[in-house]
C-alpha cells in the first residue's frame, strides 16, 4: 500500500513539475511576443514577430499578430503616403499664393495713393485689411507646412533655456512698448540647460509671446522655475475657458486676435512635443496662463 501511495505521489509530483515547466514556457512566450510586438510597432521595419515556443496555441497567437501587423503597416504607408502629399500640396499651395498676394497689396498701396472720395478711400482700406489677412495666413500656412513636413535641420545642442527666452523677450521690445506692455519677467539665478534645438525653442517663445501680446489686456507676466517650468500670464478678458482650451486647435482664431491665423500656438504646440516638452493652456479668473515644462528626460 506505501508502495503505491509513494508511486501516486511521485507522479502527482511530475505532473506538477511538468504542468509548471509548461507555464514557465508559456509566461516566457507570451513575454517574447509582447517585447516583439511593442518593437514591431515602434520601428517601420518588415521583420514579424519570431518566437522560440513550439506550442501550437502560442505560434497561432504570432501568426495572427503578424497579420494585423502587415495590415497596420500597410495602412501606415499609406496614410504617410498620403499626409506626404496633402502637406507636398499645401506648400505648394502657399507658396503659388505668396507672389499675387503681394503684388495685390502693391497695387493696393499704389491705388490708395490716388486722388478718391471718402467711401472708395474706405472700401480700398476695407479690401487692404482683408488682403494682409490672407497673405499672413498663406505665410503662417506656409510655414505651418515646411515644420510639419520636416523637422529643423540644426542638431541638437546643450542650450540654456533663460539666454534663449531672455533673447525671445527682447526681440518683441518694440511690440511690447506699442501695446504698452511691461512684462514682470522672474527667473533662476542660475542656467537651466537641456539638450535641444535651439531654433525651434526660440520659435516656441516667439510664438507664445506673440500670442500673448495679441490677446493681452496690456499686461504680462513670464516666470521660469530651475526645473524648466516656464509660464506665460496675461489678462485676456474677451476668452473664456473653452477657447483657451482651443488656443492649440489648427486655425481656432477669437474674435480679438487681430489678423491672427490660429497657427502660432498649434507650431508650438508640434514643436514643444518634438523637444520632448509639454504645452497646456489655462484660463481663471480672466487670466490666460501659458505653461511649457521641458524637465529632464531620462
Amino acid at each position: 500500500m506505501d508502495i503505491w501511495l509513494y508511486a501516486l505521489c511521485g507522479i502527482l509530483t511530475l505532473i506538477i513539475a511538468l504542468l509548471l515547466l509548461y507555464i514557465l514556457q508559456l509566461k516566457k512566450a507570451v513575454n517574447e511576443i509582447c517585447e516583439e510586438f511593442d518593437d514591431r510597432v515602434k520601428t517601420d521595419t518588415n521583420i514579424l514577430i519570431d518566437i522560440s515556443s513550439s506550442d501550437s496555441s502560442i505560434r497561432h497567437l504570432a501568426a495572427a499578430i503578424n497579420q494585423q501587423l502587415r495590415l497596420l503597416r500597410k495602412e501606415r504607408h499609406r496614410y504617410q503616403h498620403g499626409d506626404r502629399e496633402l502637406k507636398e500640396a499645401i506648400t505648394n499651395i502657399s507658396h503659388d499664393l505668396r507672389t499675387p498676394l503681394t503684388a495685390i497689396c502693391g497695387y493696393l498701396d499704389l491705388a490708395k495713393r490716388e486722388e478718391t472720395n471718402e467711401q472708395v478711400s474706405r472700401y480700398l482700406n476695407m479690401i487692404q485689411n482683408r488682403t494682409q489677412a490672407l497673405k499672413q495666413l498663406t505665410e503662417e500656412l506656409f510655414r505651418y507646412s515646411i515644420i510639419m513636413s520636416v523637422r529643423e535641420d540644426n542638431p541638437e545642442e546643450a542650450v540654456s533655456i533663460n539666454a534663449v527666452l531672455e533673447e525671445s523677450i527682447a526681440a518683441f521690445y518694440g511690440a511690447f512698448r506699442k501695446k504698452n506692455i511691461v512684462p514682470v519677467i522672474s527667473m533662476p539665478s542660475t542656467e537651466v540647460i537641456r539638450s535641444m534645438n535651439r531654433r525651434a525653442l526660440s520659435r516656441i517663445f516667439e510664438n507664445i509671446i506673440s500670442n500673448a501680446i495679441k490677446y493681452s489686456d496690456n499686461d504680462l507676466r513670464i516666470t521660469m522655475d530651475q526645473n524648466g517650468s516656464i509660464s506665460f500670464t496675461n489678462t485676456s478678458k474677451a476668452l473664456d475657458s473653452i477657447s483657451a482650451g482651443r488656443l492649440f486647435d489648427r486655425f481656432f482664431t477669437v474674435e480679438n486676435g487681430r489678423g491672427s491665423a490660429g497657427l502660432g500656438l498649434s507650431i508650438a504646440k508640434i514643436l514643444t512635443e518634438q523637444l520632448g516638452g509639454s504645452i497646456r493652456a489655462v484660463y481663471a479668473g480672466d487670466q490666460l496662463t501659458i505653461m511649457l515644462d521641458f524637465a529632464v528626460r531620462d
